[in-house]
């Protein structure tokens, strides 16, 4: 199972990546969490202590293991596209309650056509990832849809869309899917999140087709408390837990 969780900023795709890989982790499975957020909190979600997240350098800011890697220098302008990087996950991965968190970051410079070093070397982790390796992975995507542009996650099983129930949430949806789609990714589905009550639900039921969506969140404090002391939601609301129980359970069963 290999899923690229997307959407826009705020809405919840990291409290539902973390919840979700540790429920596969509660499972007995290999679980590998990627962060391709430049603003890394997977790590807090999944439980991590921030000390042990201080101590952690995405791989994008690795620039003596990237040139390494890929050969590229200040005075190369040449580098290799196929560097290796099957070893990555497991010697900067992380563990935590029973899942590997590897923090990869993303490129900070250049537009989405960019092929820099950095860039290449991301792309080959992911690829590696998602092709070579059994674990369960679960990439948690920077906002917005700038990585599908770079064809960062071409290879995955499907996306996932995190959403709010609002206009601008479904466009993020309608857009991720149609550029999966140029990607060869036929499946993008739906979770939304921050759910209040029945009128946001015939909203997410009239604007969502039914075999998009795999479920729905709904709002609760128990998350907001954990975000504020820096803590996992699993650990804090069952509700929540259950909820997304049930979409892994769809997700398995697709």
């Amino acid at each position: 199972m290999k899923i690229a969780i997307t959407g826009k900023g705020g809405v919840g795709k990291t409290t539902f990546a973390a919840t979700l890989a540790r429920l596969y982790a509660e499972e007995g499975r290999k679980v590998l969490a990627a962060d391709v957020d430049p603003d890394a909190n997977l790590g807090l979600a999944l439980g991590f202590d921030e000390e042990t997240l201080d101590s952690i350098v995405p791989i994008s800011r690795m620039r003596k293991l990237v040139e390494e890697r890929t050969g590229a220098g200040p005075d190369n302008q040449f580098y290799r596209i196929n560097p290796k990087v099957d070893d990555i996950p497991d010697t900067y991965g992380k563990v935590c309650n029973g899942v590997k968190l590897l923090v990869l970051g993303t490129v900070e410079t250049g537009g989405g056509g960019c092929v820099c070093p950095e860039h290449v070397m991301l792309k080959r982790i992911i690829n590696n990832m998602v092709l070579h390796r059994d674990d369960v992975v679960i990439l948690d995507m920077e906002a917005g849809l700038e990585h599908l542009g770079r064809g960062t996650t071409e290879s995955v099983d499907q996306f996932v869309v995190v959403i709010e129930p609002g206009a601008r949430s479904v466009q993020t949806y309608k857009n991720v899917k149609r550029l999966a789609e140029d990607l060869g990714v036929k499946q993008v589905r739906v979770v939304a999140n921050k759910v209040r009550g029945p009128e946001d639900e015939a909203f997410i039921r009239e604007k969502i087709p039914p075999e998009d969506l795999l479920g729905m969140i709904h709002y609760n404090t128990d998350v907001m408390d954990a975000d504020r002391q820096g803590k996992s939601p699993f650990d804090f609301s069952q509700d929540v837990v259950n909820e997304i129980q049930a979409i892994k359970e769809k997700i398995d069963h697709q």
